[in-house]
C-alpha cells in the first residue's frame, strides 16, 4: 500500500493507523497547491478532487476519504479492536464521531488555512471551532481515556489530528482541559510517535 500525505494533515491519522496495525506500506508527500507528489506523479490523477488522504491498495485501486480509509484499514485486522465489528452500536459510535470530526471540527478550522480567519474574522472563526471542541470536551469529561472508552480507535487517530491543528493556529485548549489532556494522551503513544515523526513534525 501507498499513503499520499501532507505533512501534518488529515492524513497523518491514516499513517498514525497504518503504523499502529503494522501494516507494510510507503508514503509520498503530495504538494497540493502544484498538485503533484514528491516523485513528480499527476496527484490529480491518484485523487480527482486535489486532497490527501489517498490510500493505494495492492491492486492499484485508490480510495480516499479520510473516514472511509480509516475504516477500510481496521477491517482488514479486526483483531486490532480499531474499529468495532461492523453493525454493532459501537460502531455505530465510531461512525458518528468520525462523521462530526470530518463534517464540524475538521470544516471549523478551514478557515484558518484558506486565510478566511484574518482580521474581524478571526473571532467568529474561533468560536466556533470552540463550540465544536466543546462537543468532545462534554464526552471526554466523564473520564474516559478514548472516545469509545478505553480502547484507542481509528477515530481518535482523527480526532488527535484534527485538534491538534489549534497548536499551528494559536488557539488555546485551557478551557477544554480534558480533551486537552487526551490530545496529549493519544501524542504519547508509540505510533502516534513514529507517524510524527515521519513527516518531520518532532522536535
Amino acid at each position: 500500500m501507498k499513503l499520499y500525505y501532507k505533512t501534518g494533515a488529515c492524513s497523518l491519522a491514516s499513517h498514525i493507523v497504518l503504523h499502529e496495525l503494522g501494516h507494510d506500506f510507503d508514503i509520498e508527500q503530495v504538494d497540493s497547491e502544484a498538485q503533484k507528489t514528491e516523485s513528480g506523479e499527476d496527484f490529480s490523477l491518484v485523487n480527482p478532487n486535489g486532497y490527501v488522504p489517498a490510500l493505494k491498495l495492492a491492486d492499484g485501486e485508490i480510495l480516499t476519504e479520510g473516514a472511509a480509509i480509516l475504516q477500510y484499514l481496521a477491517d482488514q485486522k479486526p483483531e486490532s479492536g480499531l474499529a468495532p465489528s461492523a453493525g454493532s452500536i459501537d460502531r455505530a459510535r465510531l461512525q458518528e464521531h468520525l462523521n462530526f470530526i470530518s463534517s464540524e471540527l475538521h470544516k471549523a478550522f478551514g478557515p484558518f488555512f484558506s486565510g478566511k480567519a484574518e482580521g474581524d474574522a478571526r473571532q467568529p472563526a474561533e468560536e466556533n471551532v470552540a463550540k465544536k471542541l466543546a462537543h468532545f470536551e462534554k464526552i471526554l469529561s466523564d473520564g474516559r481515556d478514548y472516545l469509545l472508552g478505553d480502547r484507542f480507535t481509528v477515530a481518535d487517530a482523527y480526532l488527535f489530528v484534527v485538534t491538534n491543528w489549534s497548536n499551528f493556529v494559536g488557539i488555546s485548549l485551557d478551557k477544554v482541559p480534558n480533551l486537552s489532556a487526551y490530545v496529549g494522551r493519544v501524542a504519547a503513544r508509540e505510533k502516534t510517535q513514529v507517524a510524527l515523526g515521519a513527516e518531520g513534525l518532532l522536535n
